[in-house]
C-alpha cells in the first residue's frame, strides 16, 4: 500500500470572478505519484483545525513553493512592499502543521516557500528581497533567462556540508560538493536560522539554500530550490523525493502496525 502524501494548497483567485479556490502545482502531484512512490491527498488552506484529524493519517508532509510570501508579523520582521502577495490562510494552515507533523515525527519535505515556513514555524526569520540587499544574488529567476527554462535552468551551484545529511543522502551520485547547480524562483529566504534548523547547503553570497532539522523523530529536509520541475532528468532531485519516499513507507508501516499491536493486547 502506498503512503499517503499530504500536499499544502494555497488560496488562490480563479477565472472571471476570481473566486478563491484551494490549490498546488501539478508538479507536486506528479513527483509524489513518481519517484515518492505515493498517494497526494492535497491539504486546503483551512486552518489550524483540520490537523488535529488529518495528521494521524497521513505518512509524509510536503510543504510546496508558492508565488506568495510568509506574513512578516509571524516572525517579527517589517511589512512587505506594497503589492507583495501573502496568503494569510495558508500560513494558519502550515506553520502549525509543520510543528504538529515534526512532533508526530511525520516525514516532512519543505520546498522553497514550504522550506521558509519550516524555518518561521520553529523560530526563525526571513530576509525579504535577497536582490535588494548589499552583497547578496538575484535568486528571483535563473541566470540564463530563456523562458522554456524558467523553472528547470540552473541559477546557480550550491555548497553542500560534506558532512551533512545532505551528502549523505547523495552518497553514489556523481556530483561536485562545492558547486551543485540549482535553479532558482524566490525572492525570499532564510536570514536567522530557528534553533532547530541545521544548514547543511549554501548559495555563492552566503544565502542558505538547505538545512535539516536536529534531533527530528522523522526525515526532515527543506531546500531553497525546486526539485520537483527537473527530477525526471537530475539525479540529485530524483535522490531527495525517493528518500522521503522511502521515510514515508517505514512511517506507514510503523502506522499500520500500532493498532495491530494494540488489538493483540
Amino acid at each position: 500500500m502506498r503512503p499517503l502524501i499530504g500536499i499544502s494548497c494555497c488560496i488562490k483567485a480563479f477565472g472571471a470572478l476570481a473566486m478563491p479556490n484551494h490549490a498546488a502545482s501539478d508538479h507536486y502531484i506528479r513527483v509524489v505519484m513518481g519517484p515518492v512512490g505515493g498517494i497526494p491527498v492535497l491539504i486546503p488552506a483551512a486552518g489550524e483545525g483540520i490537523i488535529e484529524e488529518l495528521l494521524p493519517r497521513l505518512d509524509g508532509l510536503l510543504l510546496t513553493g508558492s508565488r506568495s510570501n510568509v506574513q512578516p508579523a509571524l516572525y517579527q520582521g517589517p511589512p512587505h512592499l506594497e503589492g507583495t502577495p501573502e496568503d494569510a490562510e495558508r500560513d494558519s494552515t502550515t506553520l502549525p502543521l509543520t510543528r504538529a507533523a515534526l512532533a508526530a515525527g511525520v516525514p516532512l519535505l519543505a520546498i522553497c516557500r514550504g522550506f521558509q515556513e519550516m524555518n518561521v514555524a520553529l523560530g526563525g526569520t526571513l530576509d525579504q528581497r535577497i536582490q535588494d540587499l548589499p552583497g547578496r544574488m538575484d535568486h528571483s529567476t535563473p541566470s540564463d533567462q530563456i523562458l522554456p527554462k524558467v523553472r528547470t535552468g540552473k541559477a546557480h551551484g550550491v555548497r553542500v556540508d560534506p558532512g551533512s545529511q545532505l551528502a549523505r543522502l547523495w552518497s553514489g551520485l556523481d556530483y561536485d560538493p562545492a558547486a551543485v547547480p540549482v535553479n532558482s524562483l524566490h525572492n525570499q529566504g532564510v536570514c536567522r536560522p530557528a534553533p532547530r534548523l541545521r544548514p547543511e547547503a549554501w548559495a555563492p553570497d552566503g544565502t542558505v539554500e538547505a538545512a535539516r532539522v536536529d534531533n527530528a523523530r522523522g526525515f526532515a529536509v527543506g531546500v531553497q530550490w525546486h526539485p520537483e520541475y527537473d527530477w525526471q532528468t537530475d539525479a540529485l532531485s530524483r535522490r531527495l523525493f525517493e528518500t522521503f519516499g522511502d521515510a514515508a513507507r517505514r512511517h506507514a508501516a510503523a502506522r499500520m502496525e500500532l493498532p495491530q499491536a494494540v488489538a493483540a493486547e
